[in-house]
């Protein structure tokens, strides 16, 4: 069978999984971003009762394997009451895991904003949570998106092992396609292509152009 042959016959269902993993990159995206700023902004509170829970919540899902938290999430959890679909689960899992590297990556960002920010900040009376929001989160953005780049790319890579509890996207596909007519280097050579376009050619250009727009923002470009 030529590659065209392969493309026509499977290139409906390998198209079926593209669609599935960019709906969990996406939603795995968004969690991600949402529990950074939040355990990054509690790791930097002075209170303990704040800071503690975001520390242990980092700690843990960074230093533990995506994928036994993904089969935590998925089969485990069911045994305590708290059963998941499985796309949920996915990304889910995958959202929680980057979100703990990401918390770092929020603190190091505001942590890097220069001491004089904050003190114009101070001087400009205003609430604590104004500083943060209109002046100094702004600032940290913009020193967080290159790593922030990486992270994502990592986070698309992810992805692929919603397949281990049958979630139907790419990886799934190229499995199954693989399985049934042993075509391996068609089925995994083309979810690799698929992978490095979604990576290359959407995820980095599109974080470049965020930086641009956020350095344009706050003077610097």
């Amino acid at each position: 069978m030529s590659y065209l042959d392969f493309l026509r016959d499977y290139g409906p269902r390998l198209l079926d999984g593209t669609l599935m993993t960019a709906a969990q990159f996406l939603c795995a995206t968004v969690l991600a971003i949402a529990i950074a700023l939040i355990a990054g902004l509690m790791k930097l509170s002075h209170n303990r009762l704040i800071r503690t829970p975001a520390v242990i919540y980092i700690e843990i899902f960074r230093g533990t394997s995506l994928l036994v938290q993904l089969y935590w999430i998925f089969f485990v959890l069911p045994l305590f009451g708290l059963t998941l679909e499985k796309f949920t689960a996915g990304f889910v899992a995958v959202g929680m895991n980057l979100g703990a590297y990401g918390a770092e990556l929020v603190r190091g960002g505001i942590q890097s904003v220069p001491r004089g920010q904050w003190e114009a900040a101070y001087a400009l009376s205003l609430s604590p949570a104004k500083r943060m929001w209109r002046i100094i989160l702004p600032q940290a953005l913009v020193n967080m998106l290159p790593p922030w780049g990486n992270l994502l790319i990592e986070l698309l890579k992810g992805t692929a092992l919603v397949s281990l509890i049958s979630v139907a996207d790419l990886m799934f596909e190229a499995k199954q396609i693989n399985g049934s007519t042993f075509l391996s280097a068609q089925a995994f050579g083309t979810a690799l292509i698929i992978y490095y376009i979604f990576a290359r050619l959407i995820v980095t250009p599109f974080m470049r152009w965020l930086e641009r727009v956020m350095a344009r923002r706050i003077g610097r470009a």
